[in-house]
């Protein structure tokens, strides 16, 4: 199997990246092709969809080994299930897949065709084996059981950021950052109200505590290179 693209999106790390793809539509990111596949042939037709499927790797999560059973952060970590019944990154083959709006097609560019999409879940560079056009009539299912893994937006913080610090925050990003920590981007084992965590995020460093339900960002500086 080749990887057809790669997405450029603004996170560094696998750690703040929402758990799922939609979660936070005002997050951007863009669907580049490989050198082989940059033809606009193969994207005709693609303008008519609102949203696509995208087929990718977990990269950061290839192991030489795998367990039946995980530990899904929505039941706090502790509760294990079997892996075919989760959307766990540790599986027997790291593959991922998220559903993301389709925003526009940038046909051209020196990386033309460019798909710029919205709601993705993916850290930059995560390499995309497939891209898929989302059907309603097969895709959706209203009446679909939501099992241990049902919509909670009680469980949604709420977030301060000190203006002084969300000026460094480019302000096509400031939405999306706001999002994703309203979201809980901490563990579902780690509640220490006296940590400070961290992510990479639009090219900053964002720290952040969480007390009572609120989130404080706490500093916000340049990321260093890894």
């Amino acid at each position: 199997m080749k990887y057809v693209a790669r997405i450029r999106s603004a996170f560094s790390s696998k750690f703040g990246i929402p758990r799922q793809a939609g979660l936070v539509q005002e997050l951007k990111a863009r669907v580049i092709l490989e050198p082989e596949f940059r033809s606009p042939e193969a994207l005709r037709g693609i303008e008519g969809f609102s949203h696509l499927w995208l087929i990718w790797e977990f990269s950061q999560n290839k192991r030489d080994s795998w367990s039946p059973t995980v530990r899904p952060p929505r039941l706090g970590g502790n509760v294990r299930m079997g892996v075919f019944a989760t959307r766990s990154p540790f599986r027997p083959n790291p593959i991922g897949l998220s559903c993301v709006r389709l925003d526009r097609v940038e046909w051209d560019g020196p990386e033309g065709p460019v798909l710029h999409v919205s709601g993705a879940d993916l850290m930059d560079g995560t390499p995309i084996y497939d891209i898929k056009p989302y059907v309603p009539y097969t895709d959706c299912h209203p009446d679909a059981a939501e099992g241990f893994a049902p919509a909670d937006t009680s469980r949604l913080l709420k977030v301060e950021i000190p203006e002084e610090m969300l000026v460094h925050i480019p302000e096509e990003d400031r939405a999306a950052l706001r999002g994703v920590l309203e979201q809980d981007p901490r563990p579902a084992y780690q509640r220490d109200p006296e940590r400070v965590y961290g992510f990479g995020f639009a090219g900053m460093e964002v720290r952040f505590t969480v007390r009572n339900g609120v989130l404080q960002v706490v500093g916000v500086s340049p990321e260093q290179p890894q």
